[in-house]
């Protein structure tokens, strides 16, 4: 019984990159070719729902004006750097939380507190004491990454196996070195679990972010579109952010299996 298990596991993994592809686009197909269904029956009027066809015209559209491609490269490198500084502040946190009885008790309070503000909270805050500036922006987004990580490493590093501790002591690490030689890797399934989480959180922190007086972005887009009444760049743009959120996700993947490649044994 037990061969068999890990056999069948290994034949999902094992699918071709093709019927990977495939059966990842089956349901969006489906959910295209429904939404394109609703249309033709004219089932909801065309100023609360466009066509695919009118959402792909507009992204045409602000290609030509040359718009679209400044908005996503904008949003995308807020995102990316708020992500880097707010999942690294995080595993230093977690590190600190999780194997340490005073930040335990002396930090692990205060951030759960700060944990539960919601995102549109820290708007005014970080615009009043930052700026309406880049900075307030990936601030923000530093801090929606920062807490995914936090709460899952931490959470994982407390619970390291006691035995693994002590191989680790035994080969005389201790420290720093225990840390990135014996916790951490074993904590790397939680650890991708928190980054996926973070970068997740990121692209919702930024809609939140660039209402902080932004003139470009997606966020910004997305705002602008709903005031102008313009339902079919409002589509296009959350389209946009649902497409950004797999690519990137998709690129954590490939860390993952990097990581545990090196170090899940």
């Amino acid at each position: 019984m037990r061969s068999s298990v890990p056999g069948r596991r290994s034949t999902i993994r094992e699918l071709p990159l093709g019927a990977r592809i495939a059966l990842g686009a089956a349901l969006p197909l489906a959910l295209l070719a429904l939404w394109q269904f609703i249309i033709v029956l004219d089932v909801v009027p065309s100023y609360r729902l466009p066509s695919p066809t009118a959402v792909f015209l507009a992204g045409v559209d602000l290609q030509n004006r040359g718009l679209l491609g400044i908005h996503v490269l904008i949003s995308t490198q807020r995102v990316l750097i708020g992500f880097a500084v707010g999942s690294i502040v995080g595993l230093v946190v977690a590190s600190f939380v999780g194997l340490s009885r005073l930040g335990r008790y002396l930090v692990s309070p205060f951030l759960s507190g700060v944990r539960s503000i919601p995102s549109l909270a820290w708007v005014p805050l970080l615009g009043l004491y930052l700026g309406i500036n880049e900075d307030s922006k990936v601030t923000l987004i530093a801090i929606g990454a920062f807490f995914p990580v936090y709460t899952v490493v931490s959470h994982a590093l407390r619970n390291t196996d006691p035995q693994l501790l002590e191989a680790g002591r035994a080969f005389g690490y201790s420290g720093v070195r225990l840390l990135g030689l014996v916790q951490l890797p074993s904590a790397i399934p939680s650890v991708v679990s928190g980054l996926r989480l973070a970068l997740a959180q990121s692209w919702l922190f930024l809609v939140a972010g660039e209402l902080l007086g932004a003139s470009m972005g997606l966020g910004f887009l997305l705002t602008d579109s709903n005031n102008n009444g313009r339902i079919d760049r409002l589509f296009l743009t959350i389209l946009l952010l649902g497409l950004l959120g797999i690519i990137t996700d998709a690129i954590v993947g490939v860390l993952e299996r990097f990581l545990l490649k090196r170090w899940g044994a």
